[in-house]
């Protein structure tokens, strides 16, 4: 089990930048792939970025790349996603997540491998 509190949320304007942390408690950190997801208001929840145990290889969704960026430290049990250049469409609630699976590109992007799920943080872009 772990245990996955996100923060970083909040009000900005359109082509701000704003740093998510995820600060992960329980099982060993380093045994985990670790993704961030969104949802915004009346939409299904979409996969954003992902990293696999060591950190070496990381996934976007094309929607987010070369704007968005994920990120891990597993000496403090963090994951982050660096995000710049945001845009009103961006606007949704956050949720990181943890999965003790191999990722490959396919399996980081589905929330079904994904047992471990944060409260979500929220993440507002005014136009």
């Amino acid at each position: 089990q772990v245990q996955l509190v996100e923060s970083g949320g909040g009000l900005v304007q359109a082509g701000d930048s704003l740093r998510l942390s995820c600060a992960a408690s329980g099982r060993t950190f380093s045994t985990f792939g670790l993704g961030w997801f969104r949802q915004a208001p009346g939409k299904e929840r979409e996969f954003v970025a992902a990293v696999t145990r060591s950190g070496g290889v990381r996934y976007s969704a094309n929607s987010v790349k070369g704007r968005f960026t994920i990120s891990r430290d597993n000496t403090e049990n963090m994951v982050y996603l660096q995000m710049n250049s945001l845009k009103p469409e961006d606007t949704a609630v956050y949720y990181c997540a943890a999965a003790e699976v191999i990722f490959t590109d396919a399996r980081s992007r589905n929330p079904g491998y994904y047992p471990y799920w944060g409260q979500g943080t929220q993440v507002t872009v005014s136009s």
